[in-house]
């Protein structure tokens, strides 16, 4: 299954963030997008709907950046995909048109939709911790200021 862009980015911004927060950074929508090497306005995008989500804390302002929520850093990454990915089939038998002439008799529709998702249950076992617990994940590369707390 191929995840969308807008899910990578989303995923790509979770993971830099708990970089940061690990390694005590401010992290912004520019400092991400140099890391995930990505628009800013594709950052902002998945950035918003992160907040929506309650994935992410975001601050305005001079001393404004973003930060993972508790609920993102437990969030089981099957749980956030889901939500980025929305609920839309691995394959669209009806769309366009004129639908698949296959679609009375065919089986390819429910096997795609199993194998979619175990994919999504696989992916529930694990999350953002352990993606990017152990320190092995680099923190963003731009020179970041230190969070003064």
């Amino acid at each position: 299954m191929q995840l969308t862009r807008f899910t990578d980015l989303g995923l790509r911004t979770m993971m830099l963030l708990a970089a940061g927060d690990a390694a005590d950074r401010r992290i912004t929508t520019r400092t991400i997008a140099v890391g995930a090497d990505a628009s800013e306005h594709h950052i902002a995008k998945a950035v918003a709907r992160l907040v929506e989500l309650g994935m992410v804390n975001a601050r305005r302002g001079r001393v404004g950046g973003l930060s993972l929520t508790e609920a993102g850093r437990t969030a089981s990454v099957g749980w956030l995909v889901r939500r980025l990915e929305g609920d839309a089939e691995v394959i669209d038998c009806e769309g366009g048109a004129t639908p698949c002439p296959l679609i009375a008799g065919c089986r390819l529709r429910r096997v795609l939709g199993e194998a979619k998702e175990a994919f999504y249950r696989e992916l529930d076992k694990h999350t953002l911790e352990d993606l990017t617990g152990g320190g092995l994940l680099p923190v963003v590369t731009l020179p970041l200021e230190r969070i003064t707390r």
